[in-house]
């Protein structure tokens, strides 16, 4: 038996086992698209973390990849239930979509690298039978606010609307930190805080210029401050004291030593 065969093997097996616990499971019986909306949310972040925590090794990603697979499983079970959609019309419509998504693989385009293919796929996902209307449409509202700003300057990027240079973004930096240190002269908090805002969308894109993803970048240095500041506590702890009694030099001086811990 081949790889492909294992696989369908399994995934096989997977439908079976929700079909299973659909009848047999109190738990599984009562779920809806609702219920399981945030839980579907809370298992993309534990990919994530799985993704940034590497150095760990793959089990957990293969673990967090099986719970969203879960999930997409019981939608579909869900929909099947209702007579909206099967598992079928789900993976036939993805089909489709990469299909006509990549005319330059399974067609006659030509393209020149991975910026006209993501050119590309932004028109396409427009012009489709019911895509997107507008470039902007595809992005979720409910998106964190960091990522939704990175992905709309993605998008409008794949239509031409970007700089012409990288480094021309600078100088837009540059200017919204001027606009908001005028609007702090003024003391008008809500002038200051929708100038906050313009400094981080222009950060924001920045960061995609210079193909750094903020999200990932902002996440690691989470992890970062979490793990020196942890470190500090512990010393401060060892030493028989409070942070609270120490002042910020003697705080500075162990914060120093985190960094090479």
């Amino acid at each position: 038996m081949n790889q492909r065969d294992k696989t369908l093997k399994a995934f096989n097996r997977l439908l079976d086992i929700m079909d299973e616990l659909r009848e047999k499971c109190p738990w599984d019986k009562e779920q809806t698209m609702e219920s399981l909306r945030t839980l579907t949310i809370e298992e993309t972040y534990e990919l994530s973390d799985a993704i940034l925590e590497l150095q760990d090794g793959y089990g957990n990603i293969v673990k967090e990849l099986g719970d969203i697979l879960l999930h997409i499983v019981f939608y579909a079970k869900i929909g099947s239930e209702l007579g909206e959609f099967t598992m079928e019309d789900v993976v036939q419509k993805l089909s489709d979509k990469l299909v006509y998504r990549h005319p330059h693989v399974f067609g006659t385009t030509e393209v020149g690298g991975a910026g006209e293919v993501v050119e590309n796929w932004e028109k396409l996902k427009i012009t489709e039978k019911d895509g997107n209307k507008s470039v902007l449409s595809g992005v979720p509202s409910g998106l964190p606010a960091l990522i939704k700003a990175y992905r709309m300057q993605d998008k409008v990027r794949a239509v031409g609307f970007d700089w012409e240079e990288r480094e021309q973004v600078w100088d837009k930096v540059e200017e919204e930190l001027g606009e908001f240190k005028e609007a702090q002269k003024k003391g008008d908090a809500e002038e200051m805080e929708e100038e906050f805002g313009d400094i981080l969308f222009s950060i924001v894109n920045a960061a995609r210029l210079y193909d750094i993803n903020p999200e990932t970048a902002l996440e690691r240095t989470n992890r970062k401050f979490i793990r020196r500041f942890n470190y500090l506590e512990q010393e401060t702890i060892k030493k028989g004291r409070s942070l609270k009694e120490m002042t910020l030099a003697e705080m500075d001086a162990i914060w120093e030593k985190a960094k090479g811990v």
